[in-house]
């Protein structure tokens, strides 16, 4: 049997980190061996390359989900795409030098910031962020998460926007450089979920990372796994099935996944629209694997 292919960002990013957890998983359970793909535009690359039958299975931000079943920009055209599992929903941030002078995101007017690689869905966040915020002049910077790290170092970015913690480039970085978190005004991250509609608050904790010396409320979206509607039902069955059987397995290995039963949840009051993000139906194969596992009468 072919290995089921999984797309995700690139090395080291969250997708990347997460996919190595299911795939391991994945195979344990159910021996099902899985081949991880990188994707430098991460949500959006996965989109296109499920359309095009490339991967089985494609990490996306929710998002961008619903923009690529119906076609929207930055998409040319409607693509058959299911939702499978929630993944995880976690904090995006923006870093800076600690002995610089930026203390607010809104203090990057002017400034020049590592947004990811151009047309990415991390890129899209600055726009929706920035658009939210009013923020029309900045030098964007298109560069993965290391070449981002690296040009923060080196004094050529003046801050990077930050992909969920843990990941091994913030981890590597936070211990060779001196950063902090930028905050956002009062009232400006509240703004922000509401005017896109499609971000929530996350608390990131003193502590969480070297740099982070206080409490800090930042933007968080829910990042999914999702699978063209021609995916065979059974191999999507399977997936789902051994991601609710070993949630404490997935948030040992990753703590990405820590909370994750919780985005299951909603499943049992709401029904399936509880993880149709952007409108998008779940997989014949993954109702099947939350009724089984009492999450759906």
């Amino acid at each position: 049997m072919a290995p089921v292919r999984i797309g995700t960002s690139e090395k080291g990013g969250t997708f990347w980190s997460q996919g190595e957890a299911v795939g391991a998983v994945l195979e344990r359970v159910h021996g099902i061996r899985c081949r991880l793909l990188e994707a430098a535009q991460a949500s959006i690359e996965n989109a296109r390359r499920l359309q095009e039958g490339r991967i089985d299975f494609g990490f996306m931000a929710s998002n961008w989900i619903g923009r690529a079943r119906n076609g929207a920009p930055p998409f040319d055209a409607p693509m058959d795409i299911r939702m499978v599992a929630p993944a995880n929903s976690g904090a995006m941030f923006f870093i800076a030098r600690a002995d610089g002078a930026l203390r607010k995101v809104r203090d990057l007017v002017g400034k020049r910031v590592s947004i990811g690689p151009e047309n990415s869905g991390m890129a899209q966040h600055i726009h929706a962020i920035f658009g939210a915020l009013g923020i029309r002049e900045f030098t964007p910077v298109h560069l993965s998460f290391a070449e981002g790290g690296a040009a923060l170092e080196a004094g050529e970015v003046d801050a990077q926007w930050q992909c969920p913690y843990p990941n091994p480039v913030m981890r590597d970085l936070s211990f060779r450089l001196d950063v902090r978190v930028l905050d956002y005004g009062p009232g400006e991250a509240e703004h922000v979920a509401r005017e896109a509609g499609f971000y929530r608050l996350a608390v990131m904790p003193e502590g969480f990372f070297r740099g982070v010396d206080r409490e800090t409320v930042q933007l968080a979206v829910v990042n999914v796994i999702a699978a063209h509607a021609r995916q065979d039902p059974e191999t999507i069955r399977a997936l789902v099935a051994a991601m609710l059987a070993n949630l404490d397995e997935l948030a040992a290995t990753n703590a990405l996944f820590r909370g994750l039963g919780e985005l299951f949840e909603p499943l049992r009051a709401a029904g399936p629209q509880a993880l149709e993000f952007g409108g998008v139906p779940l997989h014949p194969g993954a109702l099947d694997a939350y009724r089984e596992a009492g999450y759906l009468n």
